[in-house]
């Protein structure tokens, strides 16, 4: 598999992206990945790198970007905090990743199960930790069919995780004047997503 170059970058729209992006995940279902030479990749991409998407996603373990997308070293940039919210470092990465860097989508990709949305749901207060977590609070907020709120509610928690991803994708525009600039000319795309981590697909809301 080639590594992305400037010229491939440059031919990629946010539509193209958004494709790319799901047939890595069909190879990842289907256990047809690309092979790939890391190391390759590694040493093509030492004087500069040109990811077609930069995704924003939880810490957890078994969310890794790069492999359920099937991408490699050079593809994307990936932005990874527990919850998958948003705050001045993560906007001004994507802003370096966009305005910078080329990148042509953003991707806010939530998870089942997310341990940072149920202790969200909980009210957990531990440390630092608090204050992220209340970032997740707007999407509490805004989810208002369940009368069970809490984490032993599985249909809560799912609904609160998707209105998380939306919630931060609609937030990026508002944050950024850059990136709000390069959505509406059309240069990049933003697009939320949830993948299930028991059968490894992701859905995109479109």
């Amino acid at each position: 598999m080639k590594t992305f170059t400037k010229e491939m970058q440059d031919a990629v729209t946010p539509v193209k992206a958004i494709e790319l992006l799901k047939e890595g995940n069909r190879r990842f279902l289907e256990k047809s990945e690309f092979e790939r030479d890391l190391l390759k990749q590694a040493s093509e991409t030492t004087a500069g790198q040109f990811p077609f998407a930069t995704i924003l996603s939880c810490i957890d373990s078994r969310a890794s970007a790069e492999l359920i997308f099937d991408q490699g070293i050079g593809d994307i940039f990936s932005i990874r905090i527990a919850g998958n919210v948003l705050n001045d470092d993560i906007i001004g990465s994507m802003e370096f990743a966009c305005k910078v860097a080329g990148s042509k989508l953003i991707v806010v990709l939530g998870h089942t199960h997310c341990g940072a949305v149920k202790g969200a749901c909980d009210h957990v207060e531990l440390g630092s930790l608090t204050g992220l977590l209340d970032k997740i609070q707007p999407a509490i907020e805004k989810e208002t069919t369940e009368t069970k709120r809490n984490s032993s509610n599985p249909s809560f928690v799912k609904k609160v995780i998707d209105l998380n991803v939306k919630e931060v994708s609609s937030l990026i525009g508002e944050k950024s004047p850059i990136l709000r600039e390069m959505i509406e000319s059309g240069e990049i795309g933003v697009i939320g997503g949830v993948h299930d981590i028991a059968t490894g697909e992701v859905k995109f809301f479109e």
